[in-house]
């Protein structure tokens, strides 16, 4: 599990992302950090996140924690949320892929507010006009499959679906 040139990645967490955060977030890195070499950087309350990395014994090398004061949760517009809320988890974490300071940010907050800051933050890939929702699911006796166009829009033009393919298949 490296990229081009084995280089470890470095994976940024929304730690304040999904219904039993950060615990669920925190057991899932602690989890993940033993089977895999790449570091693991988790966004969120930082205290809160502490407090639940301490119930467990894993290699703090590998798990650091940055510090994000705000939560943009389910409930808020999106766009509002991600314009406002420069110290949340989620923007604090998709500017730290901008940056260069990690190589994927993975969440399981708020999805407009995931897509809307992916959209005004890192911006669009050139040539694609929608961004897409893609998921992993597991195949009875074979290899995993993956789903793109996961519930995202809700108007497609066929340009749009052959773009959806495309991202898929480059996956």
């Amino acid at each position: 599990m490296y990229i081009t040139g084995g280089v470890p990645m470095r994976i940024i967490l929304d730690g304040m992302g999904g219904d039993n955060a950060p615990a669920a977030v925190v057991e899932g890195a602690v989890i993940a950090s033993k089977e895999i070499s790449h570091e693991i950087v988790i966004v969120g309350k930082e205290e809160l996140i502490n407090k639940e990395l301490k119930k467990y014994k894993y290699n703090k090398e590998k798990i650091t924690v940055i510090d994000a004061r705000e939560v943009i949760s389910n409930d808020e517009a999106p766009v509002r949320a991600v314009r406002s809320k420069k110290d949340s988890s989620i923007v604090r974490g998709i500017n730290m892929v901008k940056n260069g300071e990690g190589d994927v940010f993975v969440s399981a907050g708020s999805t407009g507010a995931l897509l809307s800051g992916g959209l005004f933050i890192l911006g669009r890939i050139q040539g694609i006009d929608r961004p897409v929702l893609a998921c992993i699911y597991p195949i009875v006796g074979g290899e995993p499959s993956l789903l793109v166009d996961a519930g995202a829009n809700a108007d497609c033009k066929p340009n749009n679906l052959l773009e959806f393919g495309i991202m898929g298949n480059i996956y």
